[in-house]
């Protein structure tokens, strides 16, 4: 019997294609498919399947999109290693979501509608506001808070050592290209995103998705869920709307979160969600961590062989 930590995909992870070969492959992906479509009310499979890649990264489509396709790989997953064991579950910042899901804390069409609604508020909050990222590779923390302090932007993502986002008004995340070296960090990268997310420009978007949570039918989870916002285990409805809901302005804690489970004595994870992202990320955090990645077919059935 495999005990594994289940790990979902963050907005980003999102490509053209993700998903086609669970659905042409399986009668439960296809149902999955056809029930989120009929839930959002528009043909998200589709989008998932053929594209454009332009419609699919938009942060109405692309949230509800990964959340789909995790929850897809694991019920592939589980098909084929009735045995799986999940002990813990965590996501990268929407993957929060669709671990909760896969956790049982509420249903899979009331987590794809608030995850749809989500998406529709960022998307709406970026529109309505000139917000940049940029990551910062090579620098210590404290020279990083430091650089945020100075130019005000925000720390949107504590990803992976060495590895920490910065979010904030198109302007001062220019002050952030401009002045890094000055605080000592090595590279920045400016992302190309819609919008500054995990920043005090979410602010809508967060006050929005509040008033959502506060009417969402919430169970107590039947692993723990680590969360983004305070890397713990919160179990009580009333904690997890509260970091569900201050995460969107919220710093995403991913490299305390990873830590947090390894302390827990977890080394096995798997990763649902296309490109192997967050894989990449607990290589850096923790070396001694093992992550099978599932993004398709072939990536499937090597996790499964390597589960069995």
């Amino acid at each position: 019997m495999s005990q594994i930590v289940l790990l979902f995909s963050g907005q980003g992870a999102q490509k053209t294609g993700m998903g086609k070969d669970f659905v042409e492959t399986s009668a439960t992906a296809r149902d999955m498919a056809a029930k989120a479509d009929q839930t959002l009310g528009f043909a998200l499979s589709e989008i998932m399947f053929e594209g454009p890649d332009e419609v699919l990264a938009k942060t109405s489509r692309c949230q509800p999109a990964l959340y789909l396709h995790g929850l897809m790989a694991l019920a592939l997953i589980r098909e084929r290693l009735p045995n799986l064991t999940p002990v813990a579950a965590a996501g990268l910042s929407l993957g929060e979501f669709t671990a909760h899901t896969a956790a049982g804390t509420f249903t899979f069409e009331d987590g794809l509608r608030i995850v749809g609604k989500r998406g529709v508020f960022m998307e709406e909050a970026c529109l309505a506001s000139e917000g940049a990222m940029a990551a910062l590779i090579g620098g210590e923390e404290d020279q990083i808070r430091a650089l945020a302090a100075a130019v005000d932007v925000d720390i949107a993502n504590f990803n992976a050592p060495g590895q920490i986002v910065l979010s904030g008004t198109v302007q001062n995340i220019a002050a952030v290209l401009a002045r890094a070296k000055e605080f000592g960090i090595r590279r920045v990268i400016k992302l190309n995103v819609a919008g500054a997310y995990h920043s005090r420009l979410m602010r809508k978007a967060q006050d929005q998705l509040a008033v959502e949570l506060n009417g969402l039918s919430i169970r107590k989870p039947a692993l723990p869920v680590v969360c983004n916002y305070a890397a713990t285990v919160v179990s009580e409805a009333d904690g997890i709307r509260s970091m569900l809901e201050q995460q969107v302005t919220g710093s995403v804690r991913w490299t305390a979160s990873i830590q947090a489970l390894a302390a827990m004595g977890h080394r096995q994870f798997l990763e649902l969600g296309p490109g192997k992202v967050i894989a990449g990320l607990v290589a850096k955090i923790d070396k001694d961590l093992v992550v099978h990645s599932v993004e398709d077919l072939p990536s499937l059935e090597i996790a499964v062989a390597a589960l069995s």
